[in-house]
C-alpha cells in the first residue's frame, strides 16, 4: 500500500524510504514535503489506531496485526475497503437529518483518512451537501456546543500574535503543508460572523479539495483566525470556544494577518493559500496586498466569479450568442457579487472590449437600489461598476431591484444578496419579454436564501431561462420538457485550480489561470440537447477536477509561472493527486 508519489523540483527529488507502519513503499522522485519523520512511522497498537493519517482499521491484515502490535485489538475479520465502505454508508443512511450523517462522517474522517475519502469519493454528488454546503451551516453554528475534535486545526489568536508561528509549527508538526484554508469567519455566506465557530468551514473546505482533486490530506492545513466576533449571542454563550470579544480591526488586524501570511509562506515554502469567508470590509482588500506576491485565492471574491463565468459561457454555446453582447446585473453587491462582476468583465476585455466598453455592460443592485458613482460608502470593489446618474430619466427611483430591472433590461441576472424570493414573478417574466433566451442564476445558498427555485423561473418564463442555482436542485419537467439544472458550485473549480497550480509548483494565481479554469468545463457540455444545463452536473466533479487541473497548469507554464520544470504537464498533474492504496 503506497500513497501517490509527488514528483517535484529536479534539486529536491530523493528516494524515501517508507516503511510498511505508513503504508509506504520505496518511492521514486518524491518531494520532500512528502517524507514522514522516522518517530511517526514507528507507531504501534493503539496509538496507530488513533493516527487517521495511518489508521486501517478492520482493513489491516493478519501479518500487519502481528507486525504493528495490533493483535487482539480489532475483531478477528479482515476487511476490504470495499466491506467497510459498505458498512459505513449503511449506518450514515440510518442516520434521520442532514447534520447527523455529517457528525458521524465526521467520526470516520477523525478516525481513519482512507476509509473517509473512499466512502465520499464513491457518493460525491450525494454527500457534498451533507460533507460541506449547506449542512455544513448547521454544523458551524453548534461547533462549540458538538466539539470533540479539532481535525489538526491551527488555532490563531489576535490577541496573541507572537504564537502564529509556535502554533503553525506545532498544528503542521512533521508535514510539510502544501495547502492551507485560512478564515477568520466574519462573512460565512449566508449565516454571516460565527467567529471561531466557523473553523468548520475551512475544514470542510479542504476535504472537498481531497475528495475532488485528490489533494493528499496530509499537505494540508486549516487555520482559524480568530479576531473576535460580532455575533452577541457567541460572545454571550457560556460555551462558546473563541475570543470573546467584538472584532478587532485596523492596523491591529492588519498586521495580525500579515504575521500569518508571512510566517506561514516561511514556514511552508511551496504553499498554496485559499482565503475563506472573511468579511466584505477586509476579503478583497487581503487578496490584492498578496496576490502579486504569493499564490493566493480567496473563493469569495474569485471563486463564484470563475463558475459563475462557467456558467455564462455555457449559456453562451446553447444560445450561440456572444458575452460581449450581454447587459450584466446583479443583485447584491458585496464580496461575492462585485467579485463575480469583476471576473465577468475581464473576460470581456480578454474577448475584445476594452475596459470602458466592457463597464457599460454591468449594472449593480444592491440594498440601496442601483448604485450610483455619487454615493458615499461604495467600496473599491463597487466602484469600478457604479452608474451616472445621467444616464436614466429618473435615477432617483432606482431603489428597487424591480425598478432598475425595468429600466436597464438586463439580459443575466445574477444573485447574491441572500434575500429569498427577490427574483419575483413580475422581473422574470418582463425578461422573458425582451430576450428570447433570459440567463437568471439565483445564486444565494442556502436554499432558503435563494433568490428563486428553478422551478419558478422555467414556469414563469415558459421553460425559455437558462438557469444555474447555488445549491444542488433536481431536474424540472415542464411541458414535456426536463431541464436540467446547473449547480454553480465552486468545487468544480477550486479544488482543480489548486492541484493545477500546485503541480507544477506555481509562483501566481493569475486571473489567465482563473480564465483557464473557467472555459475548461465546456467541454463537458451537451449545448444540443434539450433543457441541457449551462453548468454540468456535480456527479462528474472528479473529472472535472483534473480537466481544470491540466487547463490551469498548462497556462501556467505557459506564462513562465511553473517554479519547477514540468516536460509533462497532465503527467505533473497525476503524479500531485493522492492514491491511496487499501
Amino acid at each position: 500500500m503506497r500513497n501517490v508519489p509527488v514528483q517535484y523540483a529536479a534539486a529536491d527529488y530523493k528516494l524515501l524510504r517508507r516503511r510498511k507502519t505508513e503504508g509506504f513503499s520505496r518511492i521514486p522522485n518524491a518531494g520532500k514535503f512528502c517524507q514522514r519523520k522516522e518517530k511517526n512511522m514507528d507507531k504501534k497498537g493503539y496509538a496507530l489506531l488513533s493516527d487517521p493519517f495511518q489508521n486501517k482499521g478492520t482493513a489491516f491484515s493478519a501479518d500487519e496485526r502481528a507486525q504493528f502490535g495490533l493483535t487482539g485489538l480489532l475483531p478477528p475479520h479482515v476487511d476490504t475497503i470495499a466491506e467497510q465502505a459498505q458498512r459505513i454508508y449503511q449506518q450514515m443512511e440510518r442516520k434521520s437529518s442532514g447534520i447527523e450523517k455529517r457528525r458521524f462522517l465526521m467520526d470516520v474522517f477523525n478516525r481513519n483518512r482512507r476509509l473517509f475519502y473512499y466512502v465520499f469519493r464513491q457518493h460525491i454528488a450525494e454527500l457534498m451537501p451533507i460533507v460541506y454546503d449547506p449542512v455544513i451551516a448547521e454544523s458551524i453554528e453548534q461547533y462549540s456546543e458538538q466539539f470533540i475534535n479539532p481535525q489538526e486545526t491551527a488555532y490563531l489568536s489576535i490577541d496573541h500574535p507572537e504564537e502564529v508561528e509556535t502554533t503553525l509549527r506545532q498544528a503542521a508538526g512533521d508535514r510539510e503543508i502544501r495547502l492551507i484554508v485560512a478564515t477568520d469567519a466574519e462573512g460565512i455566506l449566508g449565516i454571516g460572523d460565527w467567529g471561531t465557530n466557523g473553523a468548520d468551514i475551512a475544514v470542510g473546505k479542504l476535504m472537498v479539495y481531497t475528495a475532488a482533486a485528490g489533494i493528499d490530506p496530509a499537505s494540508v492545513l486549516p487555520v482559524m483566525l480568530d479576531c473576535g466576533t460580532n455575533r452577541e449571542s457567541l460572545l454571550q454563550d457560556p460555551l462558546y470556544l473563541g475570543n470573546r470579544h467584538e472584532r478587532v480591526r485596523g492596523k491591529v488586524y492588519d498586521d495580525f494577518i500579515d504575521a500569518f501570511v508571512q510566517t506561514a509562506e516561511r514556514l511552508f515554502p511551496r504553499l498554496y493559500l485559499h482565503f475563506e469567508d472573511f468579511g466584505r470590509p477586509n476579503a478583497a482588500p487581503i487578496l490584492r496586498r498578496y496576490q502579486k506576491t504569493y499564490p493566493v485565492f480567496n473563493d469569495d471574491c474569485q471563486g463564484t466569479g470563475i463558475i459563475t463565468l462557467a456558467g455564462l459561457l455555457g449559456a453562451m454555446k446553447i444560445t450561440g450568442q456572444k458575452l460581449t453582447e450581454q447587459r450584466y446585473m446583479c443583485f447584491g453587491a458585496g464580496t461575492a457579487g462585485a467579485g463575480i462582476t469583476s471576473r465577468i468583465c475581464r473576460e470581456m476585455v480578454e474577448q475584445g472590449l476594452s475596459e470602458e466598453e466592457a463597464r457599460g455592460h454591468f449594472y449593480l443592485v444592491d440594498k440601496q437600489g442601483l448604485l450610483f458613482d455619487d454615493m458615499g460608502d461604495l467600496t473599491p470593489e463597487q466602484k469600478p461598476f457604479a452608474r451616472k446618474r445621467s444616464e436614466f430619466d429618473h435615477a432617483d427611483s432606482l431603489t428597487t431591484l424591480t425598478a432598475a430591472v425595468m429600466a436597464v433590461k438586463p439580459t443575466i441576472l445574477v444573485g447574491t444578496s441572500t434575500m429569498p424570493g427577490a427574483f419575483t414573478e413580475t422581473i422574470v417574466r418582463a425578461m422573458a419579454s425582451w430576450c428570447d433566451r433570459p440567463i437568471i442564476f439565483p445564486l444565494s445558498n442556502p436554499t432558503e436564501l435563494a433568490e428563486a427555485t428553478a422551478e419558478d423561473l422555467i414556469r414563469w418564463s415558459d421553460g425559455r431561462a437558462l438557469v444555474a442555482t447555488g445549491v444542488p436542485r433536481d431536474p424540472v419537467s415542464h411541458r414535456g420538457t426536463t431541464y436540467e439544472i446547473g449547480q454553480a458550485n465552486n468545487a468544480l473549480i477550486y479544488p482543480g485550480l489548486g492541484l493545477g497550480s500546485m503541480a507544477v509548483d506555481a509562483k501566481l494565481v493569475t486571473d489567465e489561470m482563473i480564465s483557464a479554469a473557467a472555459h475548461s468545463l465546456g467541454a463537458f457540455l451537451t449545448p444540443e440537447a434539450k433543457g441541457a444545463a449551462v453548468i454540468p452536473p456535480v456527479t462528474r466533479l472528479i473529472e472535472f477536477s483534473a480537466a481544470v487541473a491540466v487547463a490551469v497548469a498548462e497556462c501556467a507554464v505557459k506564462q513562465g509561472l511553473n517554479r519547477r520544470a514540468v516536460a509533462d504537464v497532465k503527467a505533473a498533474v497525476d503524479e500531485m493527486v493522492w492514491k491511496a492504496e487499501y
